[in-house]
């Protein structure tokens, strides 16, 4: 299965802080990229235990006895890890977002490049997809999706004219639904605007920032004392949650002061953000909205 090269490769294992032995947890394998690279840094005692809920990642599996591949949703990490007999990790791997091989295959509809039934369904065993969600949500939940999840300013009128052209005939395809939004698509921000209505979508039937929040909460009580977290986010919704989650522990809101003025958060970020060079972006287009950030639990 040809996936692409992980993004900020090394940036992004170097945060772990990989202890030899220790025990590390890749919640978006994809094609292992990160994977490798953190057991080329283990030792015979370490152990490495991936996530991913797309079964196409499991073709990519790594024969190695340190390694332990999860078909399922970074949101059941703590029950998963549990079950296999994992109460705290030395650090945790994330690189959120759809993978180039989920954009690459046409008949997966992530990609504005292809035409394609509306799928976006990053768990192919679910049933809820992109068709579901542009042909059963009411004109108010769509103008919602399309506005919190897209950043869309004409989210309004989108929502109106999806609802209308779907009276005649389901919109069962990327072609339908481009040409029901074409007064919205001007010729010179078209793959712009595309891409914020799929970003849109695609966050809806895949729960992404619920998800993310879920697994956020989890870290802290998997991660040991100093364990590391290492996360990639390529747009701003994701980047924001991780960011806020890092520095107060919470998504909203700032912590609770003590009678000294003093806080206590979970985690404590480790230096600034991290984008890719102009190098890397060159070489992987992918990477060009890359965002990441570390930090270890105190």
């Amino acid at each position: 299965m040809e996936y692409h090269n992980a993004v900020l490769l090394t940036e992004t294992v170097d945060g772990l802080d990989i202890q030899p032995n220790g025990v590390y947890v890749d919640v978006t394998f994809g094609g292992g990229g990160h994977s490798r690279e953190i057991l080329s840094r283990l030792g015979a005692h370490g152990k490495l235990i991936a996530f991913d809920q797309d079964t196409d990642a499991l073709e990519n599996a790594i024969d190695d006895p340190r390694f332990l591949l999860i078909n399922e949703n970074f949101r059941f990490l703590k029950r998963f890890l549990r079950f296999h007999g994992y109460k705290e990790v030395d650090g945790i791997l994330g690189d959120f977002g759809v993978s180039s091989h989920q954009f690459d295959v046409a008949d997966r509809g992530f990609s504005t490049r292809f035409e394609a039934d509306l799928d976006m369904r990053m768990n192919q065993k679910s049933a809820f997809s992109a068709y579901d969600v542009i042909n059963t949500y009411e004109e108010t939940e769509i103008r919602k999706v399309l506005f919190q999840y897209g950043e869309l300013r004409a989210a309004a009128g989108m929502a109106r004219v999806i609802c209308e052209a779907r009276k005649s005939e389901p919109i069962k395809s990327s072609e339908q639904l481009k040409k029901a939004l074409g007064r919205f698509l001007p010729k010179h921000k078209e793959n712009k605007i595309l891409a914020q209505i799929y970003q849109a979508i695609r966050i809806e039937v895949n729960q992404e920032l619920d998800a993310l929040k879920e697994f956020l909460l989890q870290t802290v009580e998997v991660l040991k004392p100093e364990g590391r977290l290492s996360l990639i986010s390529y747009h701003s919704l994701e980047d924001r949650l991780v960011k806020r989650f890092m520095r107060n522990g919470m998504f909203e809101g700032e912590p609770e002061k003590d009678v000294f003025g003093r806080v206590e958060v979970p985690l404590k970020p480790v230096g600034k953000f991290i984008i890719p060079s102009e190098e890397e972006i060159k070489k992987n287009n992918r990477a060009r909205s890359a965002k990441l950030r570390i930090a270890k639990k105190l």
